[in-house]
């Protein structure tokens, strides 16, 4: 059961990747399609992550510190990328 569930796990991570990739064909702003990219890259790399967890759980240290430090960065990358994008960067 517990391999079952870490397949699906697996899948839907691949699934995520792969539907946030096919936004960034869509007709939108550029930051419309970064943002659609990186929730569903993030949510797809917690999947895999929680996937691998139940598939190894002896590594669990290092995979609860992937799945921080991906929450971590891709919010804070977001941020930054917002930020430069509004003009805040500028010294005019």
């Amino acid at each position: 059961m517990i391999e079952l569930l870490s397949y699906i796990c697996l899948g839907v991570g691949i699934f995520f990747w792969f539907w946030g990739t096919l936004t960034l064909v869509d007709h939108r702003s550029v930051l419309f399609k970064l943002h659609g990219l990186s929730v569903a890259d993030t949510l797809g790399s917690m999947s895999i992550i929680v996937g691998l967890l139940l598939k190894i759980p002896r590594e669990w240290p290092l995979l609860l510190l992937a799945i921080i430090s991906l929450a971590i960065w891709n919010t804070m990358l977001g941020y930054v990328l917002a930020y430069c994008s509004s003009g805040g960067g500028d010294d005019e």
